[in-house]
């Protein structure tokens, strides 16, 4: 057994946001003896399987990283970085239309990759918008348990001690949710300027194209 399953067995696990998930059980490993998975004991739901590149130590607590966020921050660095590109070849363009020919090349490629890239970012876009809809169905489900509490509070049912309790558990558990919501529409709004970002940085490249074809004919 390595040092890095060693460091984390038995360990409590989070989200990013604070909610306790389980404690780490156990690691699956490659032949080579690389963590693949790591092994998260939920209590009554069971045995959870997460990647082991989905996880950061911190301190004595291990932080779950959500699949959404890793694969939105793939795209829009992936995504940048051929864009950076992209802007570098069209100056080199500009300064020199000798080398236009040459550059078409590169061009070509650098389309070929942004599609790929528009390709999964659908992907993304759509893990996205099914996260939202996750924490809607979630946030509705924690009001309506503090809304009963309240009810069953005036009602004399339970106890000021125990309504504030629940109230608290509640408040913070949407606090923390309304943070991931932040989050996920910041990626949103980020992948979304970027696509904008590319399409106009490539429309006048077409349209370059299409009239060098006319003058052409």
């Amino acid at each position: 057994m390595s040092k890095d399953e060693v460091s984390i067995i038995g360990k409590p696990v989070k989200d990013m946001y604070g909610t306790t998930i389980g404690n780490v059980l156990g690691t699956l490993t490659h032949i080579d003896g690389c963590i693949q998975t790591v092994g998260i004991d939920c209590g009554s739901e069971g045995l959870k399987q997460i990647p082991y590149d989905q996880i950061v130590l911190q301190g004595d607590v291990v932080i779950y990283v959500p699949g959404w966020r890793m694969d939105a921050q793939k795209i829009l660095k992936e995504k940048r970085l051929t864009l950076k590109r992209l802007k570098a070849l069209m100056g080199i363009i500009s300064e020199n239309d000798a080398t236009k020919s040459d550059a078409d090349l590169i061009h070509d490629t650098y389309k070929t990759k942004l599609m790929e890239l528009d390709e999964a970012e659908s992907k993304v876009r759509d893990e996205l918008s099914t996260r939202l809809d996750e924490l809607d169905g979630q946030e509705n489900a924690v009001k309506v348990i503090l809304f009963d509490a309240k009810v069953q509070f005036k009602s004399d049912e339970i106890s000021d001690y125990t309504f504030e309790s629940v109230k608290k558990q509640c408040n913070n558990l949407l606090e923390r949710m309304s943070h991931e919501r932040v989050e996920v529409n910041n990626v949103q709004r980020r992948i979304e300027e970027l696509s904008l970002e590319c399409m106009e940085l490539t429309q006048p490249k077409t349209e370059m194209i299409q009239e060098s074809a006319v003058s052409y004919l």
